[in-house]
């Protein structure tokens, strides 16, 4: 692949993927790193993509390694830098979204992938590497944990 139809292609996708980052972030600064930094990594290994008609699911799986990186890292910063007795709990986090992030991470990426993305169960089988079978599986299993989430936060 050469360099412009990769920036055609990744240019294309580009609100796609900053959904797929900001689900996993939930910040529009750190999302917006993460999805310049999957660009970048993508562009340095576009050679290695052996079959370019899989060119967007390769992308979004950079992506979720660089946010899963990201995510590592801010934890051990509040780790290091935050005492406990001064923490605070976020007060601005949405019940859904606090939800999501309490889920299993191959729970999570499915809900991520599905639902912010806006990728088909077969492209987030894809992009995962799982079969679709298990794909619906975890969707499953995730809509009915976060159904009984946010039904215990109404009551």
């Amino acid at each position: 692949m050469d360099k412009q139809e990769f920036a055609d292609r990744a240019q294309a996708m580009r609100e796609r993927l900053y959904r797929t980052a900001y689900g996993y972030l939930g910040n529009p600064h750190d999302s917006l790193d993460a999805v310049d930094e999957a660009v970048y990594q993508g562009f340095r290994a576009r050679r290695s993509l052996r079959q370019p008609a899989y060119f967007e699911t390769w992308l979004t799986r950079i992506l979720m390694n660089v946010c899963v990186k990201q995510l590592r890292r801010q934890a051990r910063v509040e780790l290091t830098d935050v005492p406990p007795e001064t923490a605070a709990p976020p007060s601005d986090h949405l019940p859904l979204r606090e939800a999501i992030r309490s889920l299993p991470e191959d729970l999570r990426q499915v809900i991520i992938l599905r639902y912010f993305t806006g990728l088909t169960l077969s492209e987030t089988a894809a992009a995962l590497g799982i079969p679709q079978g298990t794909a619906a599986t975890r969707q499953r299993r995730a809509l009915a944990l976060l159904r009984i989430e946010l039904e215990e936060d109404a009551i």
